[in-house]
């Protein structure tokens, strides 16, 4: 007897903004059996929209929906039971192999294949740059905003990374707070929160950190992280719109739509 959709277990390696994206638009498709896996220091920005903040809060809810953090196989099948999303600390990806997923899905966004390979899982869905389709994945998700976002590929790899984010309100490296240096990020200020051009955000060590634009706090890595030089450690939105703050951004919601494509086109025939 075929598995019923919802039964597939669904594996995500990250739990960022663009994972939980992914993951949010799953669960609202009733697949109700989802690990994401996230290391034991997450480096969220948009962490008010990120389940990888379960590693540090044990539980966390983006738009409605419950994520919780979980130690052991008996912890993800209580949660999946409870209808809840699991997180689980596990960087190596071990659960890959005790958990045996019908999917696998790659949004770790590191630009760079970190060892996912197409036998993983029977359906295995990598995002961006760094993965070739029918070699390293069955799909790749095109992650670069434009006419391509969200679409799969069958063949080859996504477009080569940029280094320049999306345009938000006409700014793109503007709007993007960056690490000046090596160290411990601090930093009092609170997501959703204004911020005007040149105003103090956080130090790192002794070096301060300064808002480039005015705007509000859209994200903000977590105070007590140790970055390194140049890490995206914030961004303002110059929208100035706080709500945005805790919702999901629609190139997330566009990524998910293709992870859904993507496994709807094997399993739902």
């Amino acid at each position: 007897m075929a598995v019923p959709l919802k039964e597939r277990i669904i594996i995500i390696k990250g739990a960022g903004e663009m994972a939980t994206g992914i993951a949010v638009r799953l669960y609202r498709s009733h697949f109700r059996r989802i690990l994401m896996l996230e290391t034991a220091s997450p480096l969220a920005v948009r962490r008010r929209v990120s389940f990888c903040e379960a590693i540090h809060e044990s539980s966390v809810t983006v738009e409605g929906i419950e994520a919780v953090r979980v130690v052991n196989e008996s912890e993800i099948h209580a949660a999946w039971n409870a209808g809840i999303i699991a997180v689980r600390e596990d960087p190596s990806a071990e659960s890959v192999t005790s958990c045996r997923p019908d999917v696998l899905i790659d949004a770790i966004l590191a630009k760079r294949n970190c060892g996912t390979a197409i036998t993983d899982a029977p359906l295995v869905v990598a995002l961006g740059p760094g993965f070739r389709a029918g070699e390293e994945c069955h799909f790749v998700v095109e992650t670069n905003r434009g006419h391509d976002l969200g679409r799969l590929i069958i063949s080859g790899s996504a477009e080569a990374d940029t280094g320049v984010p999306g345009s938000i309100g006409g700014y793109t490296k503007e709007r993007v707070l960056r690490a000046v240096c090596g160290g411990v990020f601090m930093s009092e200020r609170l997501i959703g929160e204004p911020a005007r051009k040149g105003e103090l955000v956080g130090v790192i060590g002794s070096s301060p950190v300064y808002a480039p634009i005015d705007g509000v706090l859209r994200g903000l890595i977590r105070p007590g992280s140790q970055v390194t030089a140049g890490l995206k450690i914030g961004d303002i939105d110059p929208r100035g719109e706080p709500g945005y703050c805790n919702t999901i951004s629609e190139k997330a919601r566009a990524l998910g739509g293709a992870v859904l494509e993507a496994i709807l086109s094997v399993y739902n025939r």
